[in-house]
């Protein structure tokens, strides 16, 4: 089928073997490729209960229709395998270099199954599959990893992903890494590498997808590159970054702040574009085939970190190190998010263990004392649950762990084991059923529904009509991820373009009403397998602070009967009842 390879590639690390297979164009008809095709995959390449850490269970990369195509934000891909820090279904995604010479390999999906008796790292191309000593890697940081094979293989073209010592120590939260400072971070992909001792993929190859109608694709690059720059969203994103967030959210009180205790941080223009411009030479970094370059390459100008430089701190890191910790020095938070680049670790599960844990160390006796706002003393920390030292130990199973090993689990927040985005459910209520709902526990991406409510499509205390709108940017950033595009340019392929890069990419011809069953069937595709793996409908709901607790600046809350109300509708839209 025009626009996929038809083919996905099996390696056993365990035989240390590999094996094509065919894929039926059925397949792609009826869930795409991306999210829908490795969902298809992880549902049919493990059992029912697998022990996520164990060699059985799988880690899955794969491409979508326009990947290594000239389509604006489509220089991404996606891992999918069963979370070792939720038990449920597990999708990240990640732009970069990385993604075209994994397309190029020519398959559409790279199914890793088993585990070597010693650490490898992979080399994987169209024409072979080398399972090559990584010995000497073992211990590494992410930078030196990703430097080291990128040297032993030699070629300037290669995509190269890594983990670090988190992922070796199988840190419940650990990322994968490419290109220094891009993660596939949430649900603990790296501990699944880690799993299986592999320390890093290097993908290279000169297979180029075909699509159906290569000048439908180029009319729509035209289009683009003609009037894209020019647009509102790409200028604030070009100027900005993700770091446009904070301003806006802490006016409207939705800011997470001091352990979610708070919706405003009195210090929050410390951590705004223009204190990282005040603090660090700044400039906008874009992935390939991009033009909203919403990374900002900043390299620390004087303090105790100078000369320090990393892609961000972008928002996600910036609410949880900064906000939900009350650390009021950008260049602070850039410095913790260096160490979790390094060391392999998801920010955000991070700065959400890293805030419980102060709360907790001011509530009983957990073997530490921890302040808000001391930075040196949460970058311990850090290094602690990377060693799995100490509280550490604890720490690295993750928050659901934690809460029930101190008898806090009433403080903790997160839903399914994952700790939400920055995005304030008591303010924004979509948000608090996005939340609830989303197939990998509290992602703040899935849905994006705090875009709808701070843009006025619907305002954020209106609960009738609420569950549509959920639906309705889920269903385009299912189709996004099933593509696979960047989530920034919702603003840009609404319906109607999604529908033209579909038909010009794989010839399907779908409208708005084909879009929305298509989405629903690769949703319902990953509710399968959260179902398979014991999930109930009780899941779906929020912590209970978000509910009886009132934000202690606003005096906001989110009623349960609002709540229900909005998770009810959701059901009968979904056809879940």
């Amino acid at each position: 089928m025009k626009g996929f390879h038809n083919l996905v590639l099996h390696i056993d690390l365990s035989q240390r073997s590999f094996e094509e297979e065919s894929i039926d164009d059925n397949v792609y008809r009826q869930l795409l490729g991306g999210k829908g095709l490795g969902t298809h995959l992880l549902l049919n390449n493990t059992k029912a209960g697998v022990d996520p850490l164990s060699a059985d269970n799988v880690i899955i990369f794969a491409t979508g229709p326009v990947t290594d195509t000239k389509v604006y934000g489509s220089c991404r891909f996606g891992a999918f395998t069963k979370s070792p820090l939720t038990g449920i279904y597990s999708e990240s995604y990640v732009g970069g270099r990385a993604a075209e010479p994994l397309s190029r390999t020519g398959y559409d999906a790279i199914i890793i199954k088993g585990a070597s008796d010693k650490p490898v790292y992979l080399e994987i191309s169209n024409k072979k599959v080398i399972f090559r000593d990584a010995s000497h890697l073992w211990g590494k940081d992410t930078f030196e990893t990703e430097d080291a094979i990128k040297a032993e293989v030699g070629r300037k073209d290669a995509g190269i992903i890594v983990i670090g010592p988190a992922g070796e120590k199988l840190v419940k939260f650990a990322v994968i890494e490419t290109e220094y400072w891009r993660s596939l971070a949430r649900t603990g992909p790296g501990a699944v590498m880690g799993s299986k001792k592999v320390k890093g993929i290097a993908f290279y190859g000169d297979i180029r997808r075909q699509v159906a109608k290569p000048e439908a694709i180029n009319k729509v690059w035209d289009e683009l590159k003609a009037t894209g720059r020019g647009d509102p969203v790409a200028k604030k994103y070009y100027g900005e970054g993700t770091l446009q967030m904070i301003p806006g959210l802490n006016k409207v009180g939705a800011f997470p702040t001091k352990y979610w205790s708070r919706g405003t941080y009195d210090k929050w223009p410390n951590l705004t574009i223009d204190a990282l411009k005040t603090n660090c030479n700044v400039r906008a970094k874009a992935c390939p085939k991009c033009y909203l370059a919403c990374g900002n390459l900043s390299q620390v100008m004087e303090g105790r970190h100078q000369g320090l430089k990393i892609v961000g701190p972008e928002f996600e890191t910036t609410y949880a190190l900064g906000g939900l910790c009350m650390i009021d020095d950008i260049r602070e938070v850039a410095y913790l998010n260096d160490i979790c680049d390094r060391l392999g670790i998801d920010t955000i599960t991070f700065g959400n263990l890293a805030a419980f844990t102060i709360e907790a160390s001011h509530r009983k006796s957990i073997g530490i004392r921890l302040e808000y706002g001391d930075v040196d003393g949460i970058a311990d920390l850090l290094y602690k649950v990377a060693r799995r030292e100490g509280i550490g130990a604890i720490l690295a199973e993750g928050i659901r762990y934690a809460a029930k090993e101190w008898g806090l689990e009433d403080l903790a927040i997160h839903v399914k084991g994952l700790e939400p985005g920055g995005y304030e459910p008591r303010v924004l209520k979509a948000m608090g059923l996005a939340y609830a709902v989303n197939d990998r526990g509290a992602c703040h991406l899935r849905a994006t529904a705090y875009k709808a409510e701070l843009s006025g499509v619907i305002p954020p205390e209106q609960i009738e009509g609420k569950a549509e709108v959920v639906i309705d940017f889920e269903d385009r950033h299912t189709l996004f991820d099933s593509l696979i595009i960047c989530r920034f340019f919702r603003d840009i392929y609404l319906w109607d373009k999604i529908s033209l890069l579909i038909n010009a990419a794989t010839g399907m011809e779908l409208d708005k009403k084909g879009l929305q069953k298509l989405a629903l069937d690769i949703t319902n595709k990953a509710r399968e397998f959260n179902l398979r793996e014991g999930m109930t409908k009780e899941a779906d709901t929020l912590p209970r602070r978000f509910f009886e607790e009132k934000l202690e600046d606003s005096g906001k809350v989110l009623p349960k009967s609002e709540f229900d109300k909005m998770l009810s509708d959701y059901y009968k839209l979904k056809g879940w009842d």
